[in-house]
């Protein structure tokens, strides 16, 4: 069995001296050395060293198959690291790896703090707002920053966001001998850190004060959302949610997508969506709700009809239709749809509720009619104003 060509080796502030031997020597045999600047700068590699590309890709690493090749991260390279990324490309046989502790865990190492209750996530090119959902009142987060100017930013956002008590650890090259650490309160850190920046590599602890956590499960309030009016409402978003069953992983088609509501709680809850929506302001609106919570790699928006728009789609574990149903529409789910696909459609026009009366006796599945009522003024009194009754047909592929 042949040596591997390629070593991803961990590095961490301090240098060569915080290298195993077996690493070490991994690193003075190789040919050519990939890694940021920082890291070439550490490893003392000099012309044997290449800076990765802008934007990010492994294809130079892969380009040199069969040389001797070594590839730098920070700490642990399969956590936020290039690791994942090389694997993917590559045979068990190819590479070994001489991981380090990460940051993550000299973070809280350093803090005093367990790990395994902490969230650790990687935001160098990814949105702050994926914090949204996850904070809670004393919640501990340990996360990776491009530089001080996104500690300031996290700070302002967290402030902005109703959690400017919290305490903020900012820590700078963490296990070397530039280590920096300062406890801030977030709404300090908006001041403090301009002034005197963080320098890369930036982490910074987070245990969460202040703010009220976001709700985990389906129908949130729909004052949470961008919309028009054109928002399924929440108690009937929450049984509509229900219907769907959203599962980890899974894709769903969200057609006449309004305000976007149903897919991003089926985001939330671990999944991807496509929505479908001819209306541009409310296409944007779509867009901003699922900035708000940092959704925009799991949602993608579609401006424009069904079913014209759906082609060239990813073929979906799930569909929900709240506006625009018809016929013909069903007619061109029924052949895009993969087999276990589940189908949810909510009605409020008699002419539709009549069509899903229909299509219930023809396909089966489930069909429910909602009466929602809420208690309104009436003088100095109070009374019931009926919602408009709407019929959910629910049907599996």
């Amino acid at each position: 069995m042949t040596d591997p060509w390629l070593t991803l080796v961990g590095l961490n502030e301090d240098g060569l001296e915080g290298l195993a031997p077996a690493a070490r020597r991994a690193l003075d045999d190789a040919q050519v050395v990939f890694g940021g600047p920082r890291h070439l700068a550490l490893a003392e590699v000099g012309d044997r060293g290449r800076p990765w590309p802008v934007p990010f890709d492994v294809a130079p690493v892969l380009a040199l198959r069969g040389q001797r090749v070594v590839v730098l991260a920070s700490g642990d390279p399969f956590w936020f690291g290039a690791g994942g990324s090389l694997a993917a490309h590559l045979a068990p046989h190819e590479w070994r790896c001489h991981a380090q502790p990460s940051t993550f865990s000299l973070v809280a190492a350093r803090l005093g703090w367990r790990l395994e209750a902490v969230d650790c996530l990687g935001l160098h090119a990814s949105p702050l707002q994926q914090l949204l959902p996850r904070l809670a009142p004393g919640r501990q987060f340990i996360v990776l920053l491009r530089d001080g100017a996104a500690a300031a930013q996290l700070a302002q956002w967290l402030v902005h966001e109703g959690w400017g008590d919290s305490s903020l650890w900012v820590m700078e090259a963490v296990g070397g001998p530039r280590e920096r650490c300062r406890r801030l309160a977030a709404h300090e850190a908006i001041t403090a850190l301009p002034a005197d920046p963080a320098l890369a590599p930036v982490a910074v602890a987070l245990q969460a004060q202040g703010g009220v956590g976001m709700p985990q499960v389906p129908g949130r309030a729909d004052d949470f959302y961008a919309h028009d009016g054109q928002i399924t409402k929440a108690p009937a978003r929450a049984l509509t949610l229900a219907a769907l069953a959203p599962r980890r992983g899974e894709r769903l088609w969200d057609i006449g997508s309004g305000s976007g509501s149903i897919a991003v709680e089926w985001c939330l809850a671990g999944g991807t969506a496509h929505c479908v929506e001819q209306h541009a302001a409310r296409a944007d609106n779509i867009r901003r709700n699922a900035e708000h919570v940092g959704l925009q790699a799991a949602l993608q928006v579609v401006h424009g009809t069904a079913p014209a728009a759906l082609h060239g789609l990813q073929p979906p574990e799930a569909v929900f239709v709240g506006g625009g149903f018809d016929a013909a529409l069903f007619t061109e789910l029924q052949a895009l749809m993969p087999a276990g696909c589940r189908l949810v459609v909510n009605a409020v026009t008699l002419e539709t509720q009549a069509l899903l009366v229909q299509l219930h006796g023809a396909h089966g599945g489930q069909l429910l009619r909602l009466e929602l009522s809420s208690a309104q003024p009436l003088g100095r009194m109070h009374s019931w104003q009926a919602a408009r009754p709407l019929v959910q047909w629910s049907w599996q592929r």
